[in-house]
């Protein structure tokens, strides 16, 4: 046993010599042990921000809400509720803004929370259409034997929505490699919009009635009637309507001198219903921040 400790000792002690005596390149190839970061990313940071966003907006059931209240507890209720009136948008716009947050480095990790904040310069998004169709017999109708109601109804409407500035409140997850910081973020959404929306209609019924003469059946010429109350216009605006969504995205930083850094960032936007219109924002930004 003593023969075996005394062999390991002498063993241990001229590897370590070798290890000692190797060239520089060679003992520089075996690991040092875990890596740390360049540059140190932790702490408080502010800066602004200046970009380009473009918008898609869904209005083709914007003006839903409309028909159904001024169809309501008609029979054209429920297939004017499927029809579509208007269409998408797509818009672009210019936007500014600021942004705040605080850095948590652990070794290349670096986990951020923070506040980002957008003044959209007016993105507004408008669309207008008009549909007619005859509906005959809808559900819940009851026309008389051997009569056929046909309610010939149209639709002109419009919506619009303007989004006025947006606030986002973010985690994000970077990777500090050197003097670049790339990241991914996501989270919370609050957006400014002024929404409008209004509809036209205009109902009239054509009453079709085949008499049976002699036996025979004989059609008549039809018979018309306008319905007043189901043929008018309503429309409702918010000045200020506050949107919640979602959003998500990535980017990359890069320190300029000292704590002076330079961002670029691709972000997206899905904010919830508002007066039954869906807005989203793709956006790319340019900013420049100080790290204290």
């Amino acid at each position: 046993m003593r023969r075996f400790l005394l062999a390991a000792v002498m063993f241990g002690a001229t590897s370590g010599t070798q290890a000692a005596d190797m060239p520089d390149f060679l003992r520089g190839s075996f690991p040092g042990g875990p890596s740390t970061a360049t540059r140190n990313w932790d702490g408080w940071y502010v800066g602004g921000q200046v970009g380009y966003t473009s918008a898609e907006t869904d209005f083709g059931r914007s003006i839903v809400g409309l028909t159904n209240h001024l169809f309501r507890n008609s029979v054209l209720q429920q297939p004017t509720a499927e029809w579509s009136v208007l269409n998408k948008t797509h818009t672009q716009n210019t936007n500014f803004g600021a942004f705040v947050g605080r850095n948590y480095q652990w070794d290349d990790l670096v986990f951020s929370v923070e506040a980002n904040y957008n003044y959209m310069n007016r993105l507004a998004s408008a669309s207008s259409g008009s549909l007619a169709l005859a509906i005959v017999n809808p559900p819940g109708s009851a026309p008389p034997p051997n009569h056929t109601y046909t309610y010939n109804t149209s639709l002109e409407g419009g919506a619009a929505v303007v989004v006025k500035d947006v606030l986002t409140l973010r985690g994000r997850a970077g990777w500090a490699a050197g003097d670049f910081l790339p990241y991914v973020f996501g989270g919370v959404a609050v957006g400014r919009m002024q929404v409008s929306r209004s509809v036209s209609s205009n109902v009239v019924l054509r009453d079709d009635e085949v008499a049976i003469v002699g036996g025979v059946p004989v059609t008549l010429p039809p018979v018309f009637s306008a319905i007043p109350s189901l043929s008018t216009t309503i429309g409702e605006e918010r000045t200020n309507s506050f949107v919640a969504g979602w959003t998500g995205g990535l980017g990359v930083e890069y320190l300029l001198y000292g704590n002076l850094f330079m961002r670029g960032e691709w972000e997206y936007i899905k904010f919830l219903k508002v007066k039954d219109t869906v807005v989203t924002l793709n956006s790319v930004r340019a900013g420049i921040g100080y790290k204290f």
